[in-house]
């Protein structure tokens, strides 16, 4: 795709995925400045076609080379991918903005979510990384708060939807579903159990310490994005039978009291984050109303029975499109509007 002369030189790797296609969604709905994009993937994917807007476009393979002339290079296909060939994207003179877990918990590559810590694009030195789906929700709820109130432990449970794992786990939920309502019997293939009318508290590997490498993300990622790494926090997370959205119960503790209006009027407020939170008539946040919108849900606000200084909520939003590529979009707009990112001597 060849916009114009004006904007930036972009490429996509992992463009065939799911996360992939919400970056071209993303960058052709929010007006991105762009010059050109340029879409790759692996050698299986090689050769698809796959539309950006109305056009048209080939899937190229991955290589070395296909980073010469690329201002921002968006990845979205998994850490092995990411850990070969980001770095020489950078050292090609591109800003990489990596959806993987490959650099998250690297010293030297922020880990951004702009409505919280976005003065930390401007430290990068060529990659940036772009939080786990879950992590990004949660820090989108509790910053606001904790910048009044400081925040002093977490607890959260996670409900998250299939397209956390890919297309096919999206296809197997389905497939499952139907099956089974037909009376049959399903064998899983994608999870270690059936997805479907299911919950598995079983995302990503088992831990030594006995957490999910999903749930130790949640811990880590937090402290690190929030810059504080004094909240203590225990995660719970469980995949369940939706397409799209995750949702999370939350218990926070702050250093002080904080009612449950306060916290509302805070959150109503926030950057990227919509209060539904109306319990009379059944108002609260959900899975199908979020999928394929922008902002972080929150609802069920009240205080927490089992300490002073606590409150319980409800927080839901689209995994693919905040949780993932939303955000990796909004970093770069952050560093093209503040002059975070190197533009190649073909833009001139």
């Amino acid at each position: 795709m060849n916009n114009s002369n004006d904007g930036y030189h972009v490429a996509i790797v992992g463009a065939t995925g799911m996360v992939g296609q919400e970056f071209i969604k993303v960058l052709l709905q929010r007006k991105f400045p762009m010059a050109s994009l340029q879409l790759y993937a692996s050698d299986r994917s090689a050769g698809r076609k796959v539309y950006a807007g109305h056009q048209e476009m080939v899937v190229k393979e991955t290589a070395a080379d296909s980073f010469d002339n690329v201002d921002i290079a968006l990845f979205s296909a998994g850490s092995e991918i990411s850990k070969h060939f980001a770095p020489m994207a950078a050292k090609a003179g591109a800003l990489v903005i990596d959806n993987s877990a490959a650099w998250r918990m690297d010293t030297r590559v922020p880990l951004v979510v702009p409505e919280v810590n976005k003065e930390d694009i401007k430290k990068h030195k060529g990659i940036i990384a772009n939080p786990n789906c879950s992590t990004i929700q949660m820090v989108v709820a509790l910053n606001p708060l904790h910048k009044v109130n400081p925040i002093k432990r977490v607890t959260v449970a996670t409900y998250q939807s299939v397209s956390g794992t890919g297309i096919a786990a999206v296809e197997e939920l389905t497939k499952q579903a139907k099956v089974i309502l037909d009376g049959g019997n399903v064998v899983p293939h994608v999870y270690s159990h059936q997805i479907a009318f299911n919950l598995l508290p079983e995302i990503d590997v088992f831990l030594e310490n006995g957490y999910t490498k999903e749930e130790w993300k949640m811990v880590e990622e937090t402290r690190k994005i929030m810059h504080s790494e004094s909240i203590a926090i225990s995660a719970t997370c469980v995949r369940v039978p939706v397409f799209i959205s995750h949702s999370e119960a939350m218990q926070v503790e702050f250093t002080d009291y904080m009612s449950p209006e306060e916290a509302r009027s805070i959150l109503s407020k926030a950057p990227g984050v919509k209060v539904l939170d109306d319990p009379n008539v059944s108002l609260y946040p959900q899975p199908w109303l979020t999928a394929g919108t922008d902002d972080v849900y929150v609802g069920r606000i009240r205080s927490d029975a089992s300490y002073l200084n606590g409150l319980v909520m409800w927080v839901v939003a689209d995994n693919i499109r905040k949780g993932a590529a939303l955000n990796a979009v909004q970093i770069a707009e952050e560093a093209a509007g503040n002059g975070w990112v190197k533009i190649q001597n073909n833009n001139k």
